[in-house]
């Protein structure tokens, strides 16, 4: 599992917020947002793991520990974005063309 405690951001709003003012993230924490192709991580004071999902939920692109200050490529095959704290990349073994099962209490 890689989320056990998370959100979505959904709205405008939402997406543009994304982590900024949020402490760093937490093992089995997570934000999902949703209808991005890319990301960045100006105004961010810690690194992220970031998996760019298409609508399927199949990993097309991964980032391991993106630094603060940083902008992503733009993934056209991508339909959300998981950000997710830095290591949980390497400690899950994610990799590119995983199924990542979204499930919302």
């Amino acid at each position: 599992m890689l989320v056990d405690r998370g959100d979505v951001a959904d709205t405008a709003w939402t997406r543009l917020r994304g982590l900024l003012g949020h402490p760093p993230l937490q093992p089995g924490e997570g934000l999902l947002l949703r209808g991005e192709k890319a990301i960045h991580t100006i105004g961010m004071g810690f690194a992220i793991d970031v998996l760019f999902l298409d609508r399927t939920g199949i990993v097309k692109h991964v980032i391991p520990a993106m630094p603060p200050w940083r902008a992503s490529p733009f993934v056209a095959a991508a339909a959300d974005v998981l950000e997710l704290p830095a290591g949980t990349i390497a400690r899950t073994g994610t990799a590119i063309g995983d199924h990542i099962a979204l499930e919302f209490a």
